[in-house]
């Protein structure tokens, strides 16, 4: 994936309700690490990578790039939240040249189930319309994965298509520019 192109990173911690999305910071690289271990995490995801090898390998300052936010609550990281170009060779765009924003996250499982997704995405994607207004934005998961599905719906991505990809099928969706002041 390509980086975001002209924006200010990285920018300010963003605060919500609940949550800090901020810059990585050496001491979340245990989470870094657990969330690439975690077969829960990592079920729609292609599966756990080893420890040992996440341990050996994931830097001293994981995910220092523009994109990329680590969700922290009660001074904790808890996930990451991710907006990065859809690579145009892969399937699944709004544009014929690709290369739109998309969203991901991984959230540790203790912080399943409690809205802390949705409003860090939330968070996210009102900090990319101010960043980068006008640009639609997409966001891709198994369609198997219910949870996920049921988040992009919630943040308002609609689906365009699925197709198979990784060997499994996927739900593709977009999520209509907003201008700051018109976003959740």
């Amino acid at each position: 994936m390509t980086e975001l192109g002209p924006v200010a990173w990285p920018p300010a911690p963003i605060r919500t309700e609940r949550l800090v999305l901020r810059e990585s910071e050496p001491r979340d690289r245990a989470t870094f690490v657990e969330l690439f271990a975690s077969p829960e995490v990592r079920t729609y995801l292609g599966g756990p990578r080893p420890r040992a090898e996440l341990e050996r390998e994931v830097p001293e300052l994981p995910g220092r790039r523009p994109g990329v936010f680590v969700v922290e609550r009660g001074g904790a990281a808890i996930g990451t939240v991710s907006l990065d170009r859809r690579d145009a060779e892969r399937p699944g765009h709004v544009r014929p040249e690709g290369g739109e924003p998309e969203l991901g996250y991984m959230f540790l499982p203790d912080a399943w189930g409690h809205g802390y997704a949705a409003e860090a995405c939330a968070a996210a994607l009102d900090w990319l319309a101010g960043a980068l207004p006008g640009e639609p934005v997409v966001l891709c998961t198994q369609s198997a994965n219910d949870r996920s599905v049921r988040l992009a719906a919630k943040l308002g991505f609609t689906e365009v298509e699925r197709f198979e990809e990784y060997g499994a099928e996927q739900w593709f969706g977009v999520r209509a520019p907003l201008t700051r002041s018109a976003a959740p």
